[in-house]
């Protein structure tokens, strides 16, 4: 009898750790909508994983934004070409669903260019927007407008962003990609004459529609120098593409992140959570009350090696401590709020959001 028992409770067991270990959802995977989500808001924090949060919810006095997220999961991030990815191949991966090589945007791995979420969802009928505190046209943001083989192409880039009929709302930096180039092309004089809206504040913004919005010729100050142009900008896009009677997507990059965490300079690195952490309590915000809002909070990869530790030994301070001035292979969170959040816990490839939420989008 003991026999049957032992043989019995193996099986019982084994049962439960298969299940609990597989985490990859196939092409027979049930997804759970209930109700399909209007609107779509994509967060990355460039070069932001556990470590970063972390220091986040440590300097903040109060609850930070991270901690109101009902469903938290793990992405994996390496590139096709390296097992440390680029913000190029790490943005395309997110924006695109396919693994690319380090330093390629908006293309597979064979240098084939793919649509990226932003474009397929503008097919839908969609309003779309991109907003971030570097260039609009750095690795990240780019991945979910433009196609190039080289992240450095930048007025290449611009051109794209130029000629795209899938973006509505722009925000960002880089302004000198699109005016101060070798082709001698004012490509804002351009977009302006094919209906664009040009400003380069986010103040007295009246139109709704092809809304362009470039406030330096460069990446944005650094925070707190920028005020609240993070929080701020994303408000304002809500409120714009918010107007589309078939929804909207935007992604919203805190690009500076990276900045802090590649100068390994742990003031500018906690400012700039702080923001990051702001402009996810403004979205939140604005899902709560809306109610069919889906919010994705995530990475491209982690910057700096980031840990934190008592130098003595003895438990009672903290200090950051950074262990490379480049990238690392480190997993990353994935935050979801809202209609199908449900589907993003677990451990999953990078891969894996875009195609969750095209899932649940159907």
């Amino acid at each position: 009898m003991k026999k049957y028992i032992l043989l019995f409770t193996i099986s019982f067991i084994t049962i439960l750790l298969s299940n609990s270990c597989s985490t990859h959802k196939d092409s027979s995977t049930s997804y759970n909508i209930s109700p399909k989500p209007s609107n779509v808001i994509l967060m990355i924090g460039d070069g932001m994983s556990t470590p970063q949060v972390y220091a986040a919810i440590l300097t903040s006095e109060n609850a930070t934004s991270f901690e109101r997220f009902p469903i938290t999961g793990l992405a994996k991030t390496y590139s096709k070409s390296h097992k440390i990815t680029d913000s190029a191949a790490g943005g395309t991966a997110i924006a695109t669903g396919h693994k690319t090589n380090n330093g390629m945007i908006g293309m597979d791995s064979d240098s084939i260019p793919v649509p990226s979420i932003l474009e397929i969802l503008s097919e839908k009928g969609m309003k779309t927007g991109v907003v971030a505190t570097s260039y609009i046209t750095h690795a990240t943001p780019a991945s979910f407008v433009a196609k190039n083989i080289n992240r450095n192409n930048y007025e290449e880039i611009a051109m794209d962003f130029a000629k795209s009929d899938k973006v509505n709302l722009l925000i960002g930096g880089g302004r000198k990609h699109f005016t101060e180039r070798k082709d001698g092309t004012n490509l804002i004089e351009q977009m302006v004459s094919e209906g664009w809206n040009y400003y380069d504040t986010l103040t007295n913004i009246n139109e709704n529609d092809k809304i362009m919005i470039l406030a330096s010729d460069g990446h944005l100050p650094s925070c707190p120098s920028r005020g609240n142009f993070l929080p701020d900008a994303s408000v304002l896009a809500l409120e714009k593409l918010n107007k589309s009677e078939k929804g909207f997507f935007l992604m919203i990059e805190g690009s500076q992140i990276d900045f802090a965490a590649h100068n390994n300079d742990s003031t500018y690195l906690v400012d700039e959570m702080h923001d990051f952490d702001n402009t996810i309590n403004k979205v939140l915000d604005f899902a709560e009350k809306d109610g069919n809002t889906l919010v994705i909070v995530t990475a491209d990869h982690e910057t700096g090696g980031l840990t934190m530790i008592d130098p003595n030994g003895r438990y009672t301070e903290t200090y950051f401590r950074f262990s490379t001035g480049s990238h690392s292979p480190l997993l990353v969170p994935v935050f979801a709020f809202g209609p199908g959040s449900e589907n993003f816990s677990g451990i999953m490839e990078n891969t894996d959001i875009i195609k969750t939420i095209l899932k649940i989008m159907e």
